[in-house]
């Protein structure tokens, strides 16, 4: 069989590189039900002349979880206490699991967050009001943030598709088609959400790596 060396070595080359990145420990994240707002929803939902309140900071520098929730409802049943993820956002996005559409009988589609054309229509009732939106509703892809210097030590840059595994030993997944997102407003954290945490018995914490 014919040697190919610059093969070999590009392959040694690889290995090594993946090696190395899964020594790194990345926080996991597990994103529960949640609202974005944008203003003008927001004076609908609570009133003009109003601000959210800081509950706690995320991970994720600028971001942060607020004391106000919304429900959300579909043709089958209705979901109380979603939390509102500030500061406010161009356009409105409201995140669910599968699990959760199962329960408001809609079928929201896999998305990356922004990514909302073609969504589906959810209804929002806030304290002061409600909205039907036409679009909107999605089950976040999974998605790993990180820093430019932080990408830059695992040779990852934005846009890069990767396999991360995590979870119990008993449990233990290997994560298919995480999407890295790279910026300055961003921290090295894995985010899923509450079924795909299920699967795994992973919580905000826990550690996954690399494969």
């Amino acid at each position: 069989m014919e040697q190919n060396p610059e093969l070999a070595q590009k392959i040694a080359a690889d290995v090594a590189l993946r090696l190395e990145r899964s020594k790194t420990d990345i926080p996991v994240g597990v994103s529960n039900r949640h609202v974005h707002l944008c203003q003008a929803d927001w004076n609908t939902l609570f009133g003009a002349g109003t601000e959210p309140r800081k509950l706690k900071a995320t991970k994720q520098p600028g971001y942060w979880a607020a004391y106000e929730t919304v429900g959300v409802e579909g043709p089958k049943g209705r979901i109380e206490k979603l939390r509102l993820v500030a500061p406010h956002r161009p356009r409105t996005q409201v995140e669910v699991s599968l699990s959760d559409a199962k329960v408001l009988g809609l079928k929201p589609p896999i998305r990356n967050s922004g990514s909302l054309d073609g969504t589906a229509p959810v209804r929002i009732v806030g304290p002061k009001g409600s909205l039907d939106l036409t679009q909107g509703l999605i089950i976040a892809g999974r998605h790993l943030h990180l820093a430019p210097a932080e990408a830059q030590a695992l040779s990852l840059k934005d846009g890069d598709v990767v396999r991360l595994r995590a979870g119990a030993p008993e449990r233990s997944v290997v994560f298919e088609r995480v999407l890295c997102r790279v910026s300055d407003k961003f921290s090295l954290e894995f985010h899923i959400d509450t079924d795909e945490a299920n699967a795994a018995r992973l919580k905000t914490g826990d550690t996954a790596h690399l494969v």
